[in-house]
C-alpha cells in the first residue's frame, strides 16, 4: 500500500516532484489541490473496491450464520498466493495478460473457496448451536492455524515478488483518456482493471442473491434457518454454498491484492482482512450494499489521511503538519467508531431485537 503521499503523484508531476524532495511551498493553488484531492478520489476507489471484493466474504458468512469468520484473512491471502504461483507458472506463455489474470484469479477463486467450505465443514459445523463465544473463539483458532500452515508451506520462498511475474504492461502508467491527458492521477492499467472486475463481481453477486433460486434459499436461510428447512430447503448445503461463494469473493481479492501491489508473504492478508472487516462492519456487518459502501468509504478516508499533511499550507491548516501518512490507519479507525456511535449498526445497517 502507498506508504507517502509522493505515491500518489506521478514521477514527472510538479507536486510529487516538491514531496520527494522534502520540499514545501508556501501557497497552494486551486489547480494543485483539485489534482490532488482528484488523486485521492482515484486512488481510494481502486484501494475501496479491494476492500469491498474482501468484505463481501465476511457479510456472505455473518448474514446466513451471524459467525464473524476471521479465519477469512487467510482465505483471502491463500487467494493470493495461489494466483502468484499461477502467473508464475505462465510467465513464458505467450498469451494474452489478461487471459493469465483470468487464469490466476479462477483458480484462486476456487482453491479459497474450498478452503473455506473445509473450514465450515471441519471447525464451525461442529460447534454450530453453541453459545456465541465459542465460535468466536474457534475462529480466532482458526485463523491462526492458517497462518502458521500457510507459513511452514510457503515459508522458505519468503516475499513473493509478483514484479517479474505479473503480465507486462499492468503497471503501466495511463496517460491518455480520449484525447485528454489524465498522466496526473497517477492511474496505471491494474487499478482500471481491478475496478472493473470488483463491478463485474458486484453485479453477478447481486444477480445471484436476488434473481436466482440458489439466492432466495440463501436468504430464506439467513431469515430463518428452521422455518426454511421446513419449507425443504437443505440449511446445510445451503451454508456450505455460502462459504464456497464467501471464500471465492475472498479468492479473487487475494488475486487482485497480488495484482495490486505485487508483493505478499504469509501474513500479507492479516491488516487488509482487518480493514476488510472494518469496512464490513462500517456499511452494516451483513448487508451486501453495506459492505461495498464501507469499502468505499474506508477506502477514501484512507488515501485522503495519506496525503493530508500536503494541505497544511492552506492557511488555517498548518497544525496539518503533524497528521503524516504514519496515521492514516488510526485516522481511519477513529472515524469507525465515530461513525458507529453515530449509527451503531452501520451506514446502511438495521437495528435489530432479538427475543431471548
Amino acid at each position: 500500500m502507498p506508504s507517502s503521499p509522493a505515491d500518489f503523484f506521478g514521477p514527472g508531476s510538479a507536486p510529487g516532484a516538491a514531496y520527494a524532495a522534502g520540499e514545501r511551498k508556501e501557497t497552494m493553488d486551486i489547480n494543485t489541490v483539485l489534482t490532488i484531492l482528484a488523486q485521492v478520489f482515484v486512488g481510494g476507489l481502486s484501494l475501496g473496491v479491494l476492500y469491498a471484493i474482501i468484505a463481501l466474504g465476511y457479510t456472505m458468512v455473518y448474514g446466513v450464520l451471524q459467525l464473524i469468520n476471521f479465519a477469512h484473512s487467510e482465505v483471502f491471502i491463500t487467494g493470493g498466493v495461489v494466483a502468484y504461483f499461477v502467473f508464475e507458472a505462465l510467465k513464458e506463455s505467450p498469451m494474452n495478460g489478461l487471459l493469465k489474470l483470468l487464469i490466476a484469479a479462477l483458480a484462486a477463486m476456487a482453491v479459497s473457496g474450498g478452503l473455506n467450505v473445509l473450514i465450515e465443514r471441519l471447525a464451525y459445523r461442529p460447534i454450530r448451536g453453541a453459545q456465541r463465544l465459542v465460535p468466536l473463539i474457534t475462529a480466532i483458532g482458526v485463523s491462526l492455524i492458517l497462518q502458521d500452515l500457510l507459513r511452514l508451506i510457503v515459508g522458505l520462498r519468503g516475499l513473493f515478488d509478483l514484479s517479474v511475474t505479473l503480465p507486462q504492461g499492468f503497471a503501466d502508467p495511463i496517460t491518455k483518456v480520449g484525447g485528454v491527458n489524465i498522466s496526473v492521477l497517477n492511474l496505471q492499467v491494474k487499478d482500471i482493471i481491478l475496478i472493473v472486475v470488483a463491478g463485474l463481481m458486484l453485479i453477478g453477486l447481486n444477480l445471484l442473491v436476488n434473481h436466482t433460486r440458489l439466492g432466495r434459499a440463501i436468504r430464506a436461510v439467513a431469515h430463518d434457518r428452521q422455518t426454511s428447512g421446513l419449507m425443504g430447503i437443505d440449511s446445510n448445503r445451503i451454508i456450505s454454498l455460502t462459504f464456497l461463494i464467501g471464500g471465492a469473493l475472498g479468492g479473487l481479492g487475494g488475486a487482485m491484492f497480488a495484482m495490486k501491489y505485487q508483493a505478499l508473504n504469509a501474513y500479507s492478508g492479516m491488516v487488509p482482512g482487518i480493514k476488510a472487516f472494518t469496512a464490513a462492519v462500517l456499511g452494516g456487518i451483513g448487508n451486501i450494499p453495506g459492505a461495498v459502501l464501507g469499502g468505499l468509504v474506508l477506502g477514501w478516508l484512507e488515501t485522503l489521511l495519506g496525503t493530508i499533511d500536503l494541505f497544511q499550507v492552506v492557511p488555517g491548516l498548518g497544525w496539518l503538519k503533524y497528521i503524516t501518512s504514519d496515521y492514516k490507519d488510526l485516522g481511519a479507525f477513529l472515524a469507525l467508531l465515530l461513525i458507529l456511535f453515530f449509527k451503531p449498526a452501520g451506514l446502511l445497517g438495521k437495528a435489530t431485537t432479538e427475543k431471548v
